[in-house]
């Protein structure tokens, strides 16, 4: 982790928001400050965390099977994958190996509040949860995100329609007794009371300060982990990643990594670092353009491997 000048960061990420004052508290990721230990020898899958995903609906069971993939391939022991009834077969077809469950369907294909008591139950055994990816914006799905947001107690990834519907009703983001993580593109971070005419990072930072309990990451080139008014500028990722699904990666890997115990700002920065450099390997092996978001995960084992410290070379 380095400071990064004002002047520099306007010049590398083409952001003119940076304010002098902001200086101190700005750092830029480096790959030294994401290390991971080797796994330990006796892990089995309990050890290593149950990351649970609430996701999909009739239409969007892509973002429900890649946020699953990527949770799998990011390390969590157990994935559990909870879909609306009318997705299943087609988002257990497409997923490796996640555990799936089909809970009640409203008539507009996405959850039904019948499927809130069985979220409730699954919720007390997660180790971190991801709420949002194609889930949709109908009556049942947005039971199904409050009931979430008030019963769920460890950490929890919003993403996509998740953060929608608190942009529909605010109070519940304070209301929340979970370590609460959320994911917004620009868009979303606007709908949220996000403010952007400044630029990217002073929008940052002065949410964040107004939600300080919380872990913003502001998706972009550049994206930045915002928590308590203090932000880290993430340096991979690029023009490859601009495409639709790519976000429902993100949030199946940061949910992986919070399932296995990483500190919430330690997990984002890695979660978004991985993420990027994954598409830039895979930019660097076909095209900027013609990419899919299945690549990326595909390719998180090299990712991973770039910062994992192998056993027997571990600082003493």
């Amino acid at each position: 982790m380095k400071n990064i000048t004002v002047e520099d960061y306007t010049r590398r990420y083409g952001d003119r928001s940076a304010r002098p004052e902001d200086a101190a508290r700005l750092r830029e990721t480096e790959r030294e400050d994401l290390l991971l230990p080797p796994r330990p020898r006796v892990s089995h899958k309990y050890s290593c965390g149950r990351a649970l995903l609430i996701a999909g609906a009739r239409g969007y069971s892509g973002a429900a099977s890649l946020a699953a993939n990527a949770c799998e391939r990011g390390g969590a022991g157990l994935t559990q994958l909870l879909v609306p009834e009318s997705i299943y077969p087609i988002a257990a077809a497409r997923c490796d190996g996640a555990v799936m469950t089909p809970l009640p369907a409203a008539e507009d294909g996405g959850f039904s509040a019948a499927a809130v008591p069985t979220i409730l139950t699954l919720l007390e055994k997660a180790s971190a949860v991801a709420l949002g990816p194609g889930l949709g914006r109908g009556e049942g799905a947005r039971a199904v995100v409050k009931a979430v947001l008030r019963a769920c107690t460890c950490p929890l990834v919003l993403d996509a329609d998740g953060l929608n519907a608190c942009a529909e009703e605010p109070a519940l983001l304070s209301e929340s007794r979970a370590e609460l993580l959320l994911t917004p593109h620009e868009g979303e971070f606007r709908r949220l009371g996000g403010e952007l005419g400044e630029g990217r990072l002073a929008g940052a930072l002065d949410f964040s300060r107004s939600h300080p309990r919380l872990t913003l990451i502001l998706k972009g080139y550049g994206t930045l982990v915002c928590r308590g008014g203090e932000a880290f500028v993430n340096p991979t990722g690029g023009p490859a990643l601009a495409r639709g699904g790519t976000g429902d990666v993100l949030s199946g890997l940061l949910c992986a990594l919070l399932a296995q115990g990483t500190e919430p700002v330690l997990a984002a920065r890695r979660a978004v670092y991985l993420h990027g450099l994954a598409g830039d390997l895979a930019a660097e092996e076909g095209s900027e353009y013609a990419l899919a978001p299945s690549d990326l995960i595909a390719l998180l084992p090299r990712a991973f491997r770039t910062i994992t410290v192998k056993y027997g070379e571990e600082k003493a």
